[in-house]
């Protein structure tokens, strides 16, 4: 058992970054723990061709900018080279190679166990993001093993999949994004299970975001009639499921809904037979290990407002629409992460605090 923090932050991607480096400039006492080998690992562990839908300029964290030219996209490993080079520079205090196994209540703030410490923090940030589990659905399991299947957290690149035919299951940004890299070398199907809009990358020659900050789209809360109607439908951005079939001859499925050998059976009763599945199905969020009274409703969810939750001192940070639709996007988690800190702060403030070196200027 270590002194009792100020914080403890669990994640060390942006959002643990960003919470870190505001929790710096208010002089807290504080730890990141990260379950990776390296900052910027989950990132640097997605396949090959990734590229942000968000153009440079928007990928900035507070105090640095995003190091490429305007208007470029960078790729999944600039923004871990990113990452790696924020924390270096503001002499973020990350462990490693730490994975959380539990964490609980205590008389003066919170415990949390890994498998080689144990620590103990007056106030926690879950900043774990939103993609723990990936979610597959049960009839993969009535598939041939002749099949190949991945989910698309474990694809990597074309040439990873043997056969010419494949079947990309989801067509949300992921989906639509391997579909499309994959028509290249091979025979893709696509199987969407809702009608998903999709937004051009840059309508009229401006980036969508351009114009979704200009008009305030990207400041829209989730608590507003507006956040209330976008919060529950996702968005392509760049080509959707029409653009794919028209452009790149990738057949558009409706809903899976059975699976045998090597066929695959959907909502309007047609079937085909494929060599290979990606299942681009999202993922489940997974909070078995905060063993918090209360904290989590029936269906395992963490409820909260703007990431303070209904237990004194345990926040969340890095969530789709935590706040707006902006929240779990890289150039915009810092405006979270700031209000946080001053909640943190501010509950802190009549306990005596042993500051850390604030992030230069």
């Amino acid at each position: 058992m270590t002194d009792v923090l100020d914080v403890l932050v669990i994640g060390g991607g942006q959002a643990g970054l960003v919470m870190g480096y505001h929790l710096a400039e208010r002089g807290q006492r504080f730890l990141i723990l990260d379950a990776g080998p390296e900052i910027g690992h989950a990132w640097r562990s997605r396949w090959d061709s990734l590229q942000l839908f968000t153009p440079a300029q928007f990928d900035n964290l507070p105090g640095m900018p995003f190091p490429a030219a305007k208007d470029t996209y960078p790729g999944k490993d600039d923004v871990a080279d990113f990452l790696q080079a924020y924390a270096a520079r503001f002499q973020l205090p990350v462990q490693l190679n730490t994975t959380v196994e539990s964490l609980t209540r205590s008389d003066d703030g919170y415990v949390v166990t890994t498998g080689r410490d144990t620590w103990k923090a007056r106030q926690v940030v879950v900043a774990t993001g939103p993609f723990h589990t990936p979610s597959i659905p049960p009839i993969a399991n009535d598939l041939s093993a002749e099949v190949t299947q991945i989910h698309s957290v474990e694809y990597r690149r074309p040439q990873d999949l043997a056969g010419e035919k494949v079947l990309v299951v989801g067509a949300a940004n992921s989906g639509c994004q391997i579909a499309l890299e994959l028509s290249a070398t091979h025979t893709v199907e696509l199987a969407a299970g809702q009608r998903i809009p999709t937004i051009p990358q840059r309508p009229l020659g401006r980036d969508v975001w351009w114009w979704a900050s200009g008009l305030g789209l990207d400041r829209v809360t989730v608590g507003s009639r507006l956040g209330n109607r976008l919060a529950g439908r996702d968005q392509v951005i760049g080509s959707g499921p029409r653009q794919l079939a028209k452009r790149h001859g990738i057949r558009v499925r409706p809903r899976v809904t059975a699976a045998t050998g090597r066929t695959v059976t959907f909502a309007d009763g047609t079937a085909s037979e494929y060599d290979a599945v990606v299942w681009a199905t999202g993922f489940t969020t997974e909070y078995a290990w905060i063993d918090v009274p209360g904290v989590q409703d029936e269906r395992g969810r963490i409820p909260h407002n703007r990431g303070v939750t209904s237990s004194p001192g345990l926040y969340m940070l890095g969530l789709t629409w935590q706040h707006t639709r902006t929240s779990a996007l890289l150039g915009w988690v810092g405006s979270d992460a700031s209000y946080l800190a001053d909640q943190i702060a501010a509950a802190g403030s009549d306990q005596s605090i042993q500051t850390v070196q604030s992030p230069p200027r």
